[in-house]
């Protein structure tokens, strides 16, 4: 799912760049086959600290940018999805932090902050409630089931199949959902 959501990403003409934090060395190896920069999860403190690292490392060698992050089990994940909600993110006011919340409207799926904005990713549970109390604006865009439709659940990955995954994922969904 990782290497889909990533495909979708590199596809996507407003990015400029693509870090993945990982602990993974495999991923980390797989990640890295298809053009992207990799960094270990130095902090190793969950999710949220990984994705701090990476914007710590993005500001420091790409000074002036934003920084955005994602969810990385979006296997139905298309460019122009990605490309409307990091534009709509774009075109808040420039302090201003962003966000696209799960299906289900509970948890997140994409957190971005614009260059100079603090980065405060608050992913897992309910992270669309801690994003809004937080300050950041809710992307409410029409269209984007693949951004929405992150997979935690059989169920998850049935409704994303639906929608239409990338090649990697399609190969193993068969087998995945044979065995739930």
């Amino acid at each position: 799912m990782a290497a889909d959501t990533v495909m979708a990403v590199l596809d996507c003409p407003d990015v400029a760049r693509v870090l993945v934090v990982t602990s993974d060395e495999l991923t980390g190896h797989e990640l890295a086959s298809l053009g992207v920069s990799v960094a270990s999860d130095e902090p190793d403190g969950g999710l949220n600290a990984a994705l701090e690292h990476g914007a710590r490392i993005a500001a420091q060698n790409w000074p002036g940018t934003g920084t955005a992050a994602l969810s990385a089990d979006l296997p139905a994940l298309r460019e122009p999805e990605l490309s409307r909600a990091l534009r709509a993110a774009s075109a808040l006011p420039p302090d201003r932090a962003a966000f696209v919340a799960d299906e289900q409207g509970v948890g997140t799926t994409l957190y971005a902050a614009p260059p100079g904005a603090a980065f405060r990713p608050m992913f897992g549970g309910a992270s669309r409630r801690r994003h809004a109390a937080s300050g950041a604006s809710e992307l409410l865009l029409e269209g984007i089931p693949g951004l929405r439709r992150d997979v935690d659940t059989p169920a998850d990955l049935r409704a994303a199949v639906a929608l239409g995954v990338g090649t990697r994922t399609m190969a193993v969904a068969e087998d995945l959902l044979g065995v739930a």
